[in-house]
């Protein structure tokens, strides 16, 4: 037997990957983030499956629930928010199962930047604009940042900045981005992006925390940074352009 960790992606029931909704239904044991999903997605889930809601439980208690139920010779399936890529524990739990020579296996799902970005119809990476996307968090209650990851570091580059983890000190945060954004700099902060409650607030460096405050948010949101998100125009990407030579050179296979 083998334990799936599922990514369940940014938490809309039809944003789930074809292997995802397959291994749901043959899933009989379910370990499922309440906090951050929306409850359709378990509708992908057998009725005859148990579900556990872990928003409440520990990691080791959570380890203690995949172990004992793969040992009983049960089909299992850790659902994870948004992707197993980022901030999804995957490293924590598979080490657990690791020393308990519990096999497992991993099926990313959407994450909630992408799904972010899709709810204001926006790419993070425009030609002569930004070709660069930094996925980051910030400490707050949680475990510290590694001292070389400073916020102000990756601010530098001014690259697409994607903050996890972080709507509850976005005044904070924005005054530090600030001298390299500019005040004027687009932010876009989207909370529970494509589940049904979603909210979507659009605003700059110097005004984003006002609105933040005013809507409530204390978790499930996204904020998006940078000049990418400006609905202006900007540059064009080779890739396309006429230009270019498209001539496949001699005994190469078209792609």
């Amino acid at each position: 037997m083998v334990v799936h960790f599922v990514g369940a992606g940014p938490g809309a029931a039809d944003l789930l990957t074809v292997r995802a909704t397959r291994l749901l239904a043959e899933a009989d044991v379910v370990l499922y983030p309440g906090t951050y999903l929306d409850p359709q997605v378990l509708d992908h889930v057998s009725p005859q499956a148990e579900l556990v809601d872990t928003q409440h439980l520990d990691l080791d208690r959570i380890t203690e629930r995949l172990t004992a139920a793969h040992h009983e010779g049960k089909d299992v399936v850790r659902l994870t928010s948004g992707d197993l890529s980022v901030y999804s524990a995957l490293a924590e739990q598979t080490r657990r199962l690791d020393a308990a020579g519990v096999a497992w296996d991993a099926t990313p799902g959407v994450p909630a930047y992408a799904a972010a970005a899709a709810a204001v119809g926006r790419e993070l990476t425009v030609p002569l604009v930004a070709q660069s996307v930094v996925l980051t968090r910030t400490r707050a209650r949680s475990s510290p940042m590694p001292a070389t990851e400073a916020l102000s570091a990756y601010a530098a580059t001014r690259a697409t900045l994607v903050l996890h983890l972080a709507i509850t000190r976005t005044r904070e945060l924005m005054a530090e981005l600030e001298p390299e954004y500019g005040a004027d700099c687009p932010v876009v902060v989207v909370y529970r992006a494509s589940q049904p409650g979603e909210v979507v607030l659009h605003g700059t460096v110097a005004t984003i925390a006002d609105a933040v405050e005013a809507a409530a948010l204390r978790q499930a949101a996204v904020i998006l940074v940078g000049r990418a998100l400006d609905p202006r125009p900007g540059g064009e990407s080779f890739l396309y352009d006429p230009r270019r030579d498209r001539r496949v050179p001699p005994g190469q296979p078209r792609t």
